[in-house]
């Protein structure tokens, strides 16, 4: 059995920036256990599966060690192979998700625009165990459905930081996003999720909906620039639109070719 696939940078227009993600296009649902082998085997951040169904387009996503529920980058590098790989018509695709419900990607030109649940998050203490994650202390603490978002002074702290893995590994959550105000755009993040096998996410689409309505809240405006400072880099635009977070960006193909599994 042979199956096509395709690594997409997302969150940048070039190769070698961004974050990287492979996309498989399916018939139908392999066993769970080949998926998330084959996520294992590409190990990258994640890899997205998709079966086309009726109108609609079934999303699951995988990092090298387990599935999670929403994941940005690969949503945006599954929606570019369907416009420009597999002849997708039209300008809009309806993925659907079963951990995160409908999901919509609008192309215009070369951007790729998500259509995301916003996150709700509540304000935390700063525990011991939060404190002990990083070298900086951060200066307000939140948890949203599945991460930790932390917020420090400045964009030269989450630039800086140095992170301890091994004390974030073992915090009840996906990963743990950093954040504080940008100095040419709205804000900065990184984000780290070594309990999902990803030390350091290179652009997290889906953390931009924690990320979003936060920095909407702090600064007063609903429209966002944002650049996440991992060392590839991803530049994004969001938007909050009550209930639901519009996150854009742009995609560039790597590679493309087949797995094949006997």
């Amino acid at each position: 059995m042979s199956i096509k696939i395709y690594q997409v940078d997302a969150f940048s227009d070039k190769v070698f920036s961004g974050n990287p993600a492979a996309v498989c296009p399916l018939t139908e649902w392999l066993p769970d256990e080949i998926l998330q082998n084959i996520a294992m085997e590409n190990n990258l951040a994640e890899t997205a599966f998709y079966v086309k169904e009726d109108r609609q387009i079934q999303i699951r996503w995988f990092t090298p060690t387990t599935e999670v529920d929403l994941c940005g980058h690969a949503t945006l590098a599954a929606a570019y192979v369907l416009f420009h790989q597999e002849n997708h018509p039209g300008n809009i695709i309806h993925f659907y998700s079963p951990r995160s419900g409908k999901l919509t990607v609008t192309k215009d030109s070369d951007f790729l625009t998500l259509d995301f649940p916003v996150d709700m998050y509540d304000e935390v203490e700063i525990s011991d165990a939060i404190r002990d994650c990083f070298d900086l202390q951060p200066i307000s603490a939140f948890k949203g459905k599945t991460d930790y978002l932390l917020v420090f002074e400045n964009e030269t702290d989450i630039a800086t930081i140095h992170p301890r893995l091994d004390k974030i590994e073992k915090l009840n959550a996906r990963g743990v996003i950093i954040t504080a105000k940008g100095k040419e755009v709205d804000f900065v993040s990184r984000f780290f999720g070594p309990q999902v096998g990803v030390n350091e996410d290179p652009v997290t689409g889906s953390a931009h909906t924690t990320l979003t309505p936060y920095w909407a809240n702090q600064l007063g405006k609903k429209e966002l620039s944002a650049i996440q400072l991992s060392s590839r880099k991803g530049y994004l635009k969001c938007s909050l639109k009550d209930d639901r977070v519009e996150i854009c960006g742009k995609g560039k193909l790597y590679l493309k070719g087949d797995i094949y599994i006997n």
